[in-house]
């Protein structure tokens, strides 16, 4: 056993036995490196990486070329998910050096004095194939050319260390008042790039991109009541849906999305499912269903939820990781069937309808097997079962528990248990947004206990001051939070105080808050660093602002920081997120795709959130807030709060309880008389 052997993580524990000798990210190694003046070798991943698991298993698994790692390298694994900090700021130096994207594994070699990249590159296979070099001879390559380069390679990592802030954006001028363009011009690049028969955006592989999605949404909605309302961006984003909640890409038996789909009709995924994917499409479908009223979205909306709650969630309310894409060491595997085995479980109505429906009476689809997708109409598989439409969704129903239940036997794929706060405040989120769409009590109660959850495991009592962690693993908590735990919480907070008010938890809020512009803001350029000022020192300190695999952190700072500040009245939240707009306003103008966050926090300062603050009994002001909840209303937030609670901060204290119920509106800076009863309050809504 390895140095490994002492962690947390599920993903560096799994090559904890490897004759590597690896080291985890720490001054141990690092003192190593410099001590014996030879170079590191960074890999990092994460645990549902497959490409991760065919490295390991070519490579680090083998003694011959783990002698030669050990013999030249210092040799450190990172595991993504615990460091999202190391694993930017290496992405971006992968991009410099080889001018193109990175991915994982990434695979990184640095300068043993001052750990500066200088030779970059993602998977290597253990012979040469696919244009590239076998790993250990490259091993060999590298460490000569270090050594007989030094000068050299000093210079390169150097420039590219310099070279990683062209990445990130400008300077916030306060003469510069953000405008509307980024908005009209992020509409046109999408529908510029939307695929029109099968929903999302470019070809093969299609990732969800949900911020664009909820973005596109948000502008129907706003444009809806006008002369022309902007039909064509509900129908982007509900085709889109609909054509996942019908691929492979979703779970058919059990609910939930896969990372993406590596062709473009979404119907063969990368198997592994993500807590991080999953709680924004949550969000989203809860939304479009209140947007619509299209039973396709509600329906994959509770089973969406139900998933998370069923495979994911922790015993102690926190929400685990990932569900990795193989099982039994090859992906795919537990999620794919033969018909002979579906009909033998089936009665032979069930399989009739279900067979038609999945395709089960066509050629394979995945390796000689059958990936279940929506293959034909609802009307057809009745057809083939000799029923209505009504029986044959009853048919397919049951089919489905049945086979739910069967796969549930098989060798399931790992799962890693560790709980993020980003993640986990994402999923929150989804789960608030949700229950109150779905008139789910359960789903809201899975957000409150999420935070608790976190509240109890993840705020560090450090000499009285409290600090939020980023990881949670084996009754461990480790890692300072970063820009992401912060602002997806903050975020996640506010719509759990719509669904259920909790004054601890707007404490919770604004404490996330100070934090962020006590020790994360820029104060010369605006927005936020990824790490705050007492963070580890490394090469480099990202601030970044676009959107990756999750939505951007600065964007989902400054469309949280302008809400909590205009429903409480503070002008340093509401400065903070107009300075981050500003800093990042040539990025949104010249990269609009790839800041859609960014670009609905914009959206919503150039038009401020209405914020309906409901006070009176619980009960009262509750059903007050679910008549006004049902439809989709994105820059409307409505909190009902208790006539109990009286010790308010900012402007809720001038929110005062009466005898009777009432509601107070503002809009922006300005309010509006208060409305003392139900029917007053839902006039002013339909008017608005």
């Amino acid at each position: 056993m390895n140095r490994l052997q002492n962690e947390t993580s599920p993903y560096l524990l799994q090559h904890a036995d490897n004759p590597v000798d690896w080291y985890p990210w720490g001054a141990e190694a690092l003192e190593k490196a410099r001590r014996e003046d030879k170079p590191v070798l960074l890999s990092i991943g994460y645990s549902a990486c497959h490409w991760c698991h065919v490295m390991a298993h070519e490579s680090f698994e083998d003694e011959a070329t783990a002698a030669v790692m050990n013999r030249l390298f210092v040799n450190i694994k990172v595991d993504r998910e615990e460091r999202p900090d190391i694993d930017k700021i290496y992405q971006t130096a992968h991009q410099l050096i080889t001018r193109r994207g990175g991915g994982w594994p990434l695979t990184v070699f640095l300068t043993p004095d001052g750990q500066l990249p200088f030779f970059a590159g993602t998977y290597f296979p253990n012979e040469p194939r696919y244009g590239m070099p076998a790993f250990a001879e490259l091993l060999v390559k590298v460490a000569q050319h270090f050594e007989t380069h030094r000068d050299e390679v000093a210079q390169q990592a150097t420039a590219v260390v310099h070279a990683l802030g062209s990445f990130e954006a400008g300077s916030a001028d306060p003469a510069d008042k953000p405008d509307a363009a980024p908005l009209a011009s992020l509409r046109a690049q999408l529908e510029g790039n939307f695929d029109a028969d099968w929903g999302g955006f470019g070809d093969a592989p299609k990732f969800p991109h949900v911020s664009s999605l909820e973005y596109l949404l948000r502008h129907w909605r706003a444009s809806a009541h006008g002369e022309e309302p902007d039909v064509q961006a509900l129908f982007m984003t509900a085709l889109t849906l609909t054509r996942m909640i019908e691929g492979g890409i979703y779970d058919q038996l059990g609910g939930g999305f896969f990372r993406y789909s590596v062709d473009r009709e979404w119907r063969i995924p990368h198997f592994e499912k993500m807590l991080y994917d999953n709680g924004p499409l949550l969000a989203l479908l809860a939304q479009l269903w209140q947007a619509s009223g299209d039973d396709t979205f509600r329906r994959a909306a509770h089973e969406t939820a139900d998933w998370a709650l069923r495979e994911m969630r922790s015993p102690d309310g926190g929400f685990w990781s990932t569900l990795d894409a193989d099982s039994e060491g090859k992906e795919g595997k537990f999620y794919a069937w033969q018909p002979v085995e579906v009909a033998a479980a089936l009665t032979e109505s069930e399989y009739a309808a279900f067979g038609c429906r999945f395709g089960l009476n066509l050629p394979p689809n995945f390796e000689g097997q059958w990936h279940l997708q929506v293959r034909d109409s609802i009307e057809n598989a009745a057809g083939a079962a000799g029923q209505i439409n009504s029986g044959a969704i009853a048919l397919i129903n049951s089919s489905r528990e049945k086979l739910l239940n069967i796969r549930n036997q098989r060798i399931w794929p790992g799962r890693d248990e560790k709980i993020l706060t980003s993640w986990n405040a994402l999923m929150i989120r989804g789960m608030a947004i949700a229950g109150r769409a779905l008139g789910r009590d359960d789903l809201i109660d899975a957000a409150v206990s999420g935070v608790q959850f976190l509240r109890t495991n993840l705020v560090d009592q450090n000499g009285g001051r409290k600090q939020l962690l980023a990881v949670h693993a084996d009754g461990q908590a480790r890692f300072s939070a970063y820009l992401d735990d912060h602002a997806f919480l903050i975020d996640a907070l506010l719509e759990v105080l719509q669904a259920r008010w909790d004054t601890t938890l707007l404490e919770f809020a604004t404490q996330l808050a100070d934090r962020l512009l006590n020790d994360f803001a820029d104060e010369a350029r605006g927005g936020f660093y990824f790490t705050a000022r007492d963070h580890e020192k490394l090469v480099h300190r990202s601030r970044t602002f676009s959107d990756d695999s999750m939505p951007g952190g600065n964007g989902v700072a400054a469309l949280a920081l302008g809400r909590l500040g205009h429903l409480l009245g503070e002008r340093r939240y509401l400065n903070a997120a107009e300075r981050t707009l500003q800093a990042g306003g040539t990025l949104m103008a010249d990269f609009p795709h790839g800041h859609a966050s960014l670009i609905i926090a914009l959206d919503e300062y150039l038009d401020p959130p209405e914020i309906i603050v409901i006070r009176g009994r619980r009960a009262e002001a509750t059903e007050w807030s679910r008549t006004i909840s049902a439809l989709y209303a994105p820059r409307r937030l409505i909190f009902a709060i208790p006539a109990e609670e009286t010790a308010l901060p900012g402007a809720l204290a001038e929110r005062a309880a009466t005898g009777a119920t009432i509601a107070y509106r503002c809009k922006g800076m300005q309010c509006d008389l208060p409305l003392t009863s139900r029917e007053e309050l839902i006039m002013a809504v339909k008017e608005a």
